[in-house]
């Protein structure tokens, strides 16, 4: 997976930032989908590349409970997901699911629920 992600990660469009970052999402079924992250002028449009791999997997069909692991490449750091990426994971993972984190040089494994400590989901809509 690794290896695929740092080449992916060159797709990515950061032109403003150049942190460039590639993700995937494996689906229960073992289905793989895959994002980058997609910068633009106005920063509200910008796209993160856990997300865009998230709706990759809405698009094909998937529904919230149908991940399984979330994987996160950066070349240099080991990046979490930004909050609005945890809103949008927070929406269709359950919380036992793996985080993977890597770079170059390390790796790291969470589960989604260790980055969700106080979330805001359809309850907090009631």
């Amino acid at each position: 997976m690794k290896e695929k992600l740092k080449q992916l990660s060159h797709n990515a469009y950061a032109p403003y930032s150049n942190f460039l970052v590639a993700s995937a999402v494996v689906m229960n079924d073992g289905s793989i989908f895959y994002g980058v992250n997609i910068e633009n002028a106005s920063y509200g449009a910008t796209i993160c590349a856990e997300r865009n791999a998230i709706n990759d997997a809405i698009k094909n069909g998937y529904k919230a409970g149908d991940f399984k692991e979330l994987y996160v490449y950066h070349e240099h750091n080991n990046t979490f997901p930004c909050f609005i990426c945890r809103q949008t994971i927070n929406e269709f993972f359950n919380g036992n699911e793996k985080l993977i984190l890597m770079s170059e040089n390390n790796e790291q494994t969470h589960l989604v629920k260790e980055i969700l400590t106080h979330p805001f989901g359809k309850e907090d809509l009631k």
